[in-house]
């Protein structure tokens, strides 16, 4: 095990063992979530406590370490992917409850620069993008492992980019730590879903991928198969409502296609 997931597998259990001595307590479901989610899905846990229930204890990193984590025994009750991938891994794994999984919410790309910067790219001229990159480096999501990498590198792959840029990229370990290295300037540019920079008041987008050019972004959401918890299917069901749906649209989720 990592020292990094070993790190949060230890904090998830932390969490749990609180909930459960009443140190800290919380009474509500344990949802594991990719890191892009964070403050729509805490204005949903927001709205859900509002109307009587016990917010749910929330975690957020990138969905290749939840779903890691979950598969080395983290205890949770709902998981949320920024992908199908990893959901599939965990069904697999027979880790989710039958008939619990269905798709939450869309996405789409950007590219970013910090606010203040003058920067003009076309995503279509690799010429363009290396100009506005500088001597700096690129900014996303682990490629060969988080969704946002992954979706970030197809769509470079399909605008014959990836060759330019492979050689220039900053690595981060979720979408959010990409989106963090262009918040302070430690990279001239950035691969982030635009939700990340619609939270950001510290970036700009300076281009956007057309969705034709990287699989479909989807959220899948599922019940774990080893929950016990009496509210996770009733939040889980809340994530459906109307109320969900629109806060989700409100922080620029789109509607899955």
């Amino acid at each position: 095990m990592t020292r990094p997931i070993k790190l949060l597998f230890i904090s998830f259990l932390t969490l749990f063992c609180a909930a459960c001595t009443g140190a800290g307590r919380t009474d509500g479901p344990v949802v594991l979530a990719a890191a892009s989610m964070q403050e729509a899905l805490e204005e949903i846990s927001a709205t859900w406590a509002a109307q009587g229930h016990s917010p749910p204890l929330m975690s957020f990193a990138g969905s290749s370490t939840l779903a890691r984590q979950l598969q080395q025994g983290a205890p949770a009750d709902l998981f949320i992917s920024a992908d199908a991938a990893w959901m599939d891994e965990l069904a697999a794994g027979r880790l989710l409850r039958d008939g619990s999984r269905s798709d939450l919410a869309g996405n789409t790309l950007v590219l970013i620069a910090p606010r203040e910067a003058d920067v003009r790219v076309e995503l279509d001229d690799s010429g363009s993008v290396l100009a506005a990159l500088g001597d700096s480096r690129l900014a996303i999501a682990d490629p060969d492992a988080v969704p946002a990498g992954r979706y970030g590198r197809s769509a470079m792959m399909s605008l014959d980019l990836w060759d330019h840029l492979r050689d220039r990229l900053a690595v981060a370990e979720n979408v959010r730590a990409a989106l963090a290295m262009v918040e302070r300037g430690s990279a001239t540019l950035g691969v982030v879903y635009a939700t990340d920079a619609t939270a950001s008041d510290k970036v700009q987008v300076v281009a956007r991928f057309n969705p034709a050019d990287h699989p479909p972004i989807r959220y899948p959401v599922a019940v774990l198969a080893a929950s016990s918890h009496t509210d996770a299917d009733a939040f889980r069901a809340f994530l459906d409502s109307d109320a969900a749906r629109r806060i989700l649209r409100q922080h620029g989720f789109t509607a899955v296609q």
